[in-house]
């Protein structure tokens, strides 16, 4: 049981130093400058996937 406990607490810790981490090194995100994320009707061309590479 002491092995569970210590193992899930180190686990939760490891993920916590992970994300801090991660939010200490990027750039803050500047949601004017984001794809929109439905683009139903807009005549954007769509991106990032396999339908994305069709010729034009």
């Amino acid at each position: 049981m002491r092995t569970r406990r210590l193992t899930a607490g180190l686990t939760v810790l490891f993920i916590a130093a992970l994300l801090i981490f991660d939010q200490a090194q990027s750039e803050p995100v500047n949601r004017f400058q984001q794809p929109a994320t439905i683009a139903l009707g807009s005549g954007q061309a769509a991106g990032g996937a396999h339908c994305a590479a069709l010729p034009e």
